[in-house]
């Protein structure tokens, strides 16, 4: 298909519609902010002082009992690798011209949007984290990791190979009447405070935010517990049943803010996804529980120093590399990354499968 096929009636007057999703800002740069580190090689600490235990009684002049460290972990792991390039070829070339001198006053701005190689690459690159922080955040069946495959490559993390985060820090209901979806029977309000209350014995922190997917909020919006709740707090016969009060109404009974994230992406396949799934709710403190890690990639190593080559490094880490060759003259556009985020404060979130 030729570049000017694209040029159709139709397709200025949609004019590249950005999708909804597109407008939601990334939530895990909140939880995971970006730091930049050399080489593939990535180590964290992982605990956190909990709740105090009293020192031993003793006796004078006795020697002092030693107390192990407790709830200190080191992990180490390999950080993975993300590449893909886009091309500019001649043809191209000779279409992008010709359209320009068509005189159509939309053809530069749908021009701008097909061959934006930079941008489409970045906005890939950017998917790649948040997919992964949304994965940690959605430990399913208790499993705190991250797994991405495609073209080849099988990136699988596993953040708690002992399970004992799962042990102490997640719950699944399993009784069809408590499910979240038996709107007459469940009990969300009650699930969600026995967890923050679990959570809280465990480690001594209780926490302030709940993460969960629309469809996930939906559920607790129709379940009878919280509908009963919401009218018997209004003494008017008609009552604006909105998502904003039953939000309000759970905020305020748990002492919790709730946070919806809906936002999507396409994965390798092109299927689109939500970043974060439905039926489980992650508890977190607020502030950071984690690290995005930005390794050096190839491109920004070899490339920056090698004449011809436009190398630069956005959003902390990912290196965005422009390179043109003379026979034949293409223009290549290669975006990269390095990156795995650690999760230094996961025992101080606690999940609850709902579904």
């Amino acid at each position: 298909m030729k570049l000017s096929d694209v040029f159709t009636a139709e397709a200025v007057a949609l004019n590249y519609t950005n999708a909804a999703s597109n407008a939601i800002p990334y939530l895990g740069t909140g939880f995971f902010p970006a730091q930049k580190k050399a080489g593939l090689n990535l180590k964290w600490i992982k605990g956190h002082n909990g709740i105090a235990v009293s020192l031993m009684p003793s006796n004078f002049d006795a020697k002092s009992t030693f107390r192990d460290r407790v709830g200190i972990s080191m992990s180490e792991t390999e950080m993975p690798f993300f590449r893909e390039s886009m091309l500019v070829k001649e043809a191209d070339e000779q279409e992008i011209m010709r359209v320009q001198d068509s005189g159509d006053p939309y053809a530069v701005q749908v021009l701008d949007n097909i061959f934006n190689d930079t941008k489409t690459l970045v906005d890939g690159a950017n998917v790649v984290p948040e997919r992964m922080i949304m994965q940690l955040l959605a430990p399913l069946n208790g499993t705190v990791g991250i797994q991405i495959e495609a073209n080849g490559v099988d990136y699988t993390y596993n953040y708690d190979p002992d399970e004992s985060w799962k042990k102490e820090h997640y719950a699944k209901i399993t009784t069809e009447a408590d499910k979240w979806s038996s709107s007459e029977t469940c009990k969300p309000l009650q699930d969600i405070e026995t967890a923050l209350d679990a959570q809280e014995a465990a480690c001594g922190n209780r926490p302030e935010l709940l993460l969960m997917s629309k469809a996930t909020f939906n559920m607790i919006k129709n379940s009878k517990e919280v509908r009963s709740g919401v009218l018997a707090q209004n003494v008017t016969a008609n009552v604006n049943y909105t998502s904003a009060r039953i939000k309000q109404y759970v905020e305020e009974e748990l002492g919790v803010t709730i946070i919806v994230y809906n936002k999507q992406f396409k994965d390798e396949s092109g299927t689109a996804k939500r970043f974060y799934p439905d039926n489980i709710v992650m508890m977190v403190p607020n502030g950071a529980i984690g690290t995005t890690w930005y390794g050096t990639t190839p491109e920004e190593r070899t490339l920056t120093s090698k004449p011809g080559a436009d190398v630069s490094v956005v959003n902390t880490g990912v290196a965005v590399a422009v390179t043109i060759t003379e026979d034949p003259v293409n223009t290549k556009t290669t975006v990269s990354e390095i990156v795995l985020p650690s999760f230094e404060r996961m025992n101080d979130c606690y999940a609850i499968e709902v579904n």
